[in-house]
């Protein structure tokens, strides 16, 4: 019986020792398989980090004309400020090049800039869009919609986003902390302005000669300051035999209305024979800048008079309290100027050279 049992595992033994390798060589290609198995995994690409923007618009969101046109007068490169700007951020490591459209709906055209920023740079641009008449016929605080577009080099959209703006009126001023902003009132000094010049019109006739000739080269400062009292008398003379007089009508709606308010353009003023003391100031500067004479708006604390300079190339000034223009003599509104203009520290006289303006880029607004 041994005998036999030991010829049974004799024969059996080569397929014993086959299954005990197969034994010991599966768990080595089971874990080749897991192996495999993983290296056939997709590696997530490296994400590259997207470029940042922020954009914002205006004084706080509100778009004032007056900055709008300025702004929109200067080359993009020159630009202190803007209507809207976006501030680009590049975190990648290569340039970014892309291109950037703006335009407030129903109000502007659109202005495009382009992109080009190193690696790890950043910029800010400025936009200016030039606006459509409308906006300078408007009188009242309004709701509006700034668009942005930007795409890459092949015209493909990368972002796009909208900001709610609000447009103030033409007429509303923005001094700022200080007076800031002072310089821009020359925006209301419109010198071609037919009304303005229908006044001129008139003033000669006051002249002895019927003649408002400005400075003249040929003659000496003293005569050229004569002339210039007599020019800017025959003026207020004019204006008060039209019926201008004072009317108060500075509110203005919106934001920011302890450093803002209504001015109203020359050709309202005129229109209606209504002026309060700032409207009154850019009339008779927009006058006297027809006439090619060195103007100048001077404001106070709460109150401001209009200039001119006596003689060209002189140092000195004829003020006028031009707000008196209905209400009494040429003689006394100069009194008046010099009385009130005496009681304010210097530093708290505000004198706005309306040639000074120009020369900086402040033109009349349309």
């Amino acid at each position: 019986m041994l005998d036999v049992a030991m010829r049974l595992f004799a024969q059996l033994r080569p397929w014993f020792n086959l299954v005990l390798f197969l034994g010991l060589l599966a768990p080595a290609h089971a874990s080749d398989n897991t192996a495999d198995r993983g290296d056939l995994r997709v590696t997530p690409a490296p994400r590259h980090p997207s470029p940042e923007y922020k954009v914002t618009a205006g004084m706080d969101g509100e778009i004032y004309p007056v900055f709008a046109n300025y702004a929109s007068l200067q080359k993009q490169n020159e630009r202190s400020f803007g209507v809207l700007s976006v501030n680009v951020s590049n975190p990648g490591e290569t340039p970014l090049r892309q291109r950037i459209a703006v335009k407030v709906a129903g109000w502007s055209d659109q202005e495009i800039q382009r992109v080009d920023l190193a690696p790890g740079a950043s910029k800010l641009y400025m936009f200016a869009p030039t606006f459509l008449p409308r906006l300078y016929n408007n009188h009242e605080i309004i709701a509006a919609t700034a668009q942005v577009s930007i795409a890459d080099i092949s015209g493909a959209s990368v972002y796009e986003t909208t900001l709610p703006v609000r447009l103030r009126s033409a007429e509303d001023m923005y001094w700022g902390s200080n007076f800031r902003y002072a310089p821009f009132i020359a925006s209301w000094v419109t010198p071609h302005d037919l009304r303005v010049e229908s006044v001129l019109g008139r003033a000669k006739n006051f002249t002895v000669d019927h003649r408002l000739p400005g400075y003249e080269s040929w003659k000496s400062a003293a005569q050229q300051e004569q002339e210039t009292y007599r020019e800017a008398r025959a003026i207020f003379t004019a204006l008060k035999r039209m019926g201008v007089s004072y009317v108060k009508s500075s509110t203005t709606f919106g934001d920011h209305r302890n450093v803002s308010e209504r001015v109203r353009m020359p050709r309202v003023s005129l229109g209606q024979n209504s002026a309060n003391c700032i409207d009154a100031a850019v009339m008779y500067a927009s006058l006297f800048e027809n006439l090619g004479m060195d103007a100048t708006v001077v404001i106070v604390p709460g109150h401001a008079y209009a200039g001119v300079r006596l003689a060209k190339d002189s140092g000195k000034f004829l003020f006028l309290d031009v707000a008196l223009t209905g209400l009494t003599t040429f003689e006394a509104a100069v009194a008046s100027a010099e009385k009130g203009m005496a009681r304010y520290a210097p530093n708290s006289v505000k004198k706005v050279l309306i040639q000074q303006a120009r020369d900086s880029g402040i033109y009349p607004m349309p």
